[in-house]
This record gives structure tokens, C-alpha cells and sequence, in this order.
């Protein structure tokens, strides 16, 4: 058993897996009537989904809106877990939020993005839940933070709980982009790979806010072989009091979860273990020549540093800049590569290579001899 190497305590069980893969949470963005609840909670329930969702308390982000039905909604959760043998997951923001979802037998509580960027309301929650023993997963926070994101981890794990996971829903972003909140992959997998004990589960619906994009981020969660989604199911979308554009009928969601490939997490035979191996020996050596290119470029940017001193020319120089961010992209749009890939590079190498020169004008570097 793997030892989680940030809260310092031993992993107990890896509690997801008694649940078919892919671990599946769903039910409306916002319980907004008994009637509704009965509806999706009886086509959910014929269909096995291990927990199904329903939002109780609605952060909005300005008031004046649909901020959800609150602890009036708690008893209707109740009469239909007993009604339909059935597991409830809630949202909780504080520790009022956990007192009465435990009072009221809900059987899993997750964080909002916007309680886990407060490490303080964070810590108040973790203290309220000592001594209970429940599944708590923590969605990433609305800024790109792992260290913000695992912290939240840590602090809930500290109080008692082991049946921890991650919820990636995306990051706010001023990027213009078809998604709500932009996925960045990238940080999701950095979470499961310093700590593979935890499950990571997908929220299509606040990455996309576009019901129309759920399949296809879903099956990609898949494709990155993460290990749950959780996914806002509502009987009528279009006249939903909350998120109405992100939300799916119980019929769509069930047809997607069947048409969805699941992937091995490894090969399985020799063959295939072989030639893979081959081809990650030729990327090794494509890294291998693409760092020493780097290191050759950023040689030559010292020498255009010591220059500009030199010459008491300014660091930053707008129509040269202009120049290499226009032209990099159509260079690599040659090479059939992805335009926003190939600034996104450039913008880290120019970075670099400013601070690498504002180091040679503070007297940091050395001229080359």
C-alpha cells in the first residue's frame, strides 16, 4: 500500500473501488421541489448510480439569483433514501452545512471551488467532521493552485477522514475559450500522480457550462483514465432554477454512460509493452534535441543581453516581439502543429529570456569568455 507523503498518515483503503468504473455521481445542479427530486431520483435509482447529487445550498456569484432551497430540501432526501434505497451527495460550504447533512443521513459531502480557495473555512469543516467517518471529496479551487487544492485534501484528512477524493470541475480563466471554466488537464494528473491513493473524478458540467460538450469531456476524462464523473442530471434542463444550460436528462446521461470506451491502465502484453518502449526511446532522444536547441537559444539571448547593455538599449523590444509571436505559430501551423501549443511555448521562452537578460543588466550574468 502506497503512503500518502503529505498528510504523513497511511493510506487505509482505496474505499471507490467497490463501485463499477466509472464511479458516477448525478442529480440536478439544485433540489428545487419534491416532485423534481421523485422524478430524477426513480430513473436514477433503476439505472444504479452509486450517488446521486442534488445541490442544497447554491453559491452564487451575486445575489439575487437562485441560491437554492436550503435545509427545506434535506427531508425530501431523506424520505426518498429510505423510499428507493438510494445514497445522497450534498455540498457543504461550513460547518452548519455538515451538522445538518449528517443529521439527515446524506452519505457524501464535497467542496465547492469557492470554499476550497479558503484554507480558514476549510479548516472549520475539516474540525466540524472529527469523529465521522464519510466519503468528503474536495473540488479543485477556482484559480490553477495544486498546492491550494492538495492542501484542502491534507486539512480534511487531518480531522479523521480517509475516504478522500478530488472533484476537477476547470479554472476560471480571462482566456477567451468554449469551455465555462477552462479544464487544464495538466494540473488535475499532476494531483493524481503525487498522490495515486486518491480517486479523481471529472465535473463535465462546470467545465463545459454547455450540455453539448459533456460527452466529449467525459469520454476524454476516460481516455486520461480517471477514475469517476459527476454530472448534473435534471428531468426538464431547459426550466432549471440553476446552471439550466449545463444539465442533462436522466435519459441522456444513461446513454452516455453506456456509450463511454473505457481504457486499460496498461498494456497487457509483451508485444505492446516492447513497441512501446521503442517509442518512448525515440521521444527521449526528440527531448534530448529539443533541450539542447533551448540551451543554444538561450545562449545566444545572454549574448543579445550583453549587447543591449552595452549599447544602453532597452530590455523588451515591442516590434521584435511582434515579429517572433506572429511568426512561430505559422512556422509550427506548417508543421501541422496546434497554434495555441506553440505560443503557449513561446511565451514561457520569452519569459525566460527576459529574466535571463534583466539578470546580465542587474550585473547577474556572466559575459561569456
Amino acid at each position: 500500500m502506497s503512503r500518502n507523503n503529505f498528510s504523513g498518515t497511511e493510506v487505509k483503503n482505496y474505499w471507490w473501488n467497490q463501485f463499477s468504473k466509472p464511479f458516477v455521481l448525478a442529480g440536478p445542479c439544485s433540489a428545487e421541489s419534491p416532485e423534481q427530486m421523485r422524478e430524477v431520483v426513480e430513473k436514477l435509482a433503476a439505472s444504479n448510480i452509486p450517488f446521486i447529487r442534488a445541490g442544497i445550498w447554491k453559491p452564487r456569484t451575486r445575489p439575487g439569483s437562485f441560491e437554492g432551497m436550503g435545509a427545506e430540501a434535506l427531508p425530501w432526501l431523506a424520505e426518498l433514501k429510505k423510499e428507493f434505497n438510494v445514497k445522497f451527495a450534498i455540498e457543504v460550504a461550513n460547518p452548519h452545512h455538515v451538522e445538518l447533512a449528517l443529521k439527515y443521513g446524506i452519505d457524501l459531502l464535497w467542496l465547492g471551488a469557492r470554499t476550497t480557495v479558503n484554507p480558514f473555512t476549510v479548516q472549520e469543516i475539516a474540525d466540524s467532521l472529527v469523529g465521522v467517518d464519510i466519503p468528503v471529496l474536495v473540488k479543485n479551487p477556482i484559480n490553477p493552485d495544486l498546492a491550494l487544492w492538495l492542501g484542502a485534501i491534507e486539512r480534511i484528512e487531518k480531522s479523521g477522514i480517509s475516504k478522500t477524493g478530488a472533484i476537477h470541475r476547470g479554472f476560471s480563466s480571462l482566456q477567451q475559450s468554449k469551455y465555462r471554466n477552462i479544464p487544464l488537464w495538466q494540473i488535475p494528473l499532476e494531483l493524481k500522480s503525487l498522490r495515486t491513493d486518491l480517486p479523481l473524478i471529472c465535473d463535465p458540467s462546470h467545465i463545459t457550462g454547455n450540455r453539448d460538450l459533456i460527452a466529449n469531456v467525459s469520454q476524454k476524462a476516460m481516455d486520461l483514465n480517471y477514475d469517476g464523473l459527476i454530472i448534473e442530471t435534471h428531468p426538464n434542463p431547459p426550466k432549471a432554477l440553476s446552471d439550466a444550460a449545463q444539465q442533462i436528462t436522466p435519459e441522456v446521461l444513461i446513454d452516455l454512460l453506456g456509450k463511454l470506451k473505457m481504457r486499460d491502465s496498461s498494456f497487457r502484453n509483451s508485444f505492446s509493452i516492447n513497441r512501446l518502449e521503442e517509442i518512448r526511446h525515440q521521444i527521449d532522444n526528440a527531448d534530448q534535441e529539443i533541450l539542447e536547441a533551448i540551451a543554444r537559444r538561450m545562449r545566444l539571448v545572454e549574448e543579445i543581453g550583453h549587447y543591449k547593455k552595452d549599447n544602453n538599449v532597452a530590455i523588451f523590444q515591442l516590434e521584435r516581439w511582434k515579429e517572433v509571436f506572429k511568426s512561430r505559430p505559422e512556422w509550427g501551423d506548417a508543421m501541422n502543429l496546434d497554434k495555441e501549443f506553440i505560443l503557449d511555448i513561446y511565451r514561457q521562452i520569452h519569459q525566460a529570456s527576459i529574466k535571463s537578460q534583466t539578470e546580465i543588466f542587474n550585473g547577474n550574468g556572466e559575459q561569456d569568455g
